[in-house]
């Protein structure tokens, strides 16, 4: 009987089509795997950089820069504020005092930058807010903050 079930040709193409599902989803996950892995090379990429010394005058970041930095940044918004663009990410946490702690964590990443953003810390929620005040819109440095505000998430979120 066990052979008969074998060479029965509805069981064998149903036995053959979720061989092939399963390597189809195989190769899905490997595809997603190695876009994750891409998007997290180029996020560390930013992450390993230092903000530079941002004075009047310096260029605003190009729309091609700003495009190939988002895609590195994907919780992250572009909003304009008065004419100026800013990032925008809302973090959320589990208590007020989680939320504070990020916020402290996120003032000592920036005073180590000297880059400093707008922060505002509700119960469970800090949204952060970075763009370069001294050129009126967004820098390498924001982008730089950005990526590094993320990392803090994941290390103290």
């Amino acid at each position: 009987m066990g052979t008969s079930f074998l060479l029965c040709p509805p069981y064998l193409g149903i036995v053959i089509g979720i061989i092939g599902i399963h390597h189809s989803i195989e190769e899905q996950l490997q595809r997603n795997n190695t876009f994750a892995n891409k998007l997290e090379s180029l996020v560390n990429q930013l992450t390993r950089k230092n903000c530079v010394a941002c004075r009047v005058g310096a260029p605003l970041a190009t729309e091609e820069e700003i495009n190939e930095f988002m895609l590195q940044l994907p919780n992250w918004e572009i909003i304009t504020v008065d004419q100026v663009k800013q990032l925008k990410r809302i973090f959320l946490f589990n208590s007020f005092s989680g939320a504070v702690a990020f916020t402290q964590k996120v003032a000592t990443l920036a005073d180590d930058e000297n880059h400093h953003p707008a922060i505002l810390t509700e119960w469970g929620k800090v949204t952060v807010f970075w763009w370069s005040h001294k050129i009126k819109g967004l820098h390498v440095n924001d982008f730089i903050m950005a990526a590094k505000t993320d990392k803090l998430e994941n290390l103290y979120g």
